[in-house]
């Protein structure tokens, strides 16, 4: 991963992210808390611990962390040396916290459950964000998110330098290969889409095909998903876009092959495994 600088990304309320978080303690402390600490740790001991990145990475979570430690005592002191975006190396100091030991140890798994997936998200990204930065190009997630974490994890695609897709159903219209089946055609999945929604919602069409493209450019949309194409094709079909739609390219892209991809002047690349298959980064906690 090189040297870019970290991207700055407001962070999310503490109103968004405490049910999740509150939800992870929860399941992890089940009928009966952490018999393990409980029993060997004394009420009064203190711990001093540091979060530490091992791995080369990009930092996103930070927020979740903290909190995770706040819910269980709220006089933990978390106090970060760095904040979400940063770049990592192995080694770096990501946060000092100080408290009651029990509390510092019954949340540390959770705690690192989120941080260690996030930073894996964000740096994911950060490799696609990284290999087309030359091409004027932007990655983007899309709907391909694990239950539950959907804002969480797509707040770290854009710590990770990517921008987001459709959050859900009901913010654009997507209309893929069965909506066009089941409408009968191009055309009628368009008309029909654009009868049923507001004036500030965007259309997106998926094509397979250059044919295709020729027909959702005479119908009109604001967004054409360049579904599976090889770059020459994409050459293609930008050109005949010529600037009246948004391209967006997606299938199988990998940081090896989005350059390639990018070079061909769409405007997006959509990567679904940034937040389905994305790596955890590995982050501890030491003494």
């Amino acid at each position: 991963m090189n040297s870019a600088p970290a991207v700055t990304v407001p962070p999310m309320p503490t109103l968004m992210l405490e049910p999740l978080v509150r939800a992870a303690l929860l399941e992890d402390l089940g009928r009966a808390g952490d018999l393990t600490t409980d029993a060997i740790v004394p009420a009064d001991a203190r711990g001093h611990t540091r979060l530490v990145a091992r791995q080369d990475g990009v930092l996103a979570g930070l927020y979740l962390a903290r909190l995770a430690f706040r819910l269980m005592d709220p006089d933990v002191e978390f106090t970060p040396a760095l904040a979400d975006g940063a770049r990592l190396r192995p080694g770096t100091e990501i946060a000092v916290i100080n408290g009651r030991a029990r509390a510092m140890l019954t949340a540390e798994r959770s705690a690192l459950n989120f941080l260690c997936h996030l930073s894996g998200v964000a740096t994911a990204t950060a490799s696609i964000a990284d290999a087309i930065r030359p091409y004027g190009a932007r990655v983007t997630c899309t709907r391909k998110t694990l239950p539950g974490l959907r804002a969480v994890q797509k707040y770290a695609v854009r710590v990770g330098g990517g921008s987001n897709h459709r959050y859900g159903l009901d913010d654009a219209v997507l209309i893929k290969d069965n909506h066009v089946a089941m409408a009968g055609g191009v055309r009628n999945a368009v008309e029909r889409a654009r009868a049923g929604i507001g004036h500030l919602v965007k259309i997106e069409l998926e094509v397979d095909t250059l044919a295709q493209l020729d027909e959702a450019m005479e119908v009109g949309v604001d967004v054409v998903l360049l579904d599976n194409m090889d770059p020459a094709t994409l050459r293609k079909a930008v050109s005949r876009v010529a600037g009246r739609a948004i391209t967006e390219a997606s299938g199988g892209i990998t940081p090896e092959t989005a350059p390639d991809v990018a070079a061909t002047g769409v405007d997006l690349i959509s990567v679904g495994w940034l937040t389905h298959s994305a790596r955890v980064l590995d982050i501890g906690l030491d003494s």
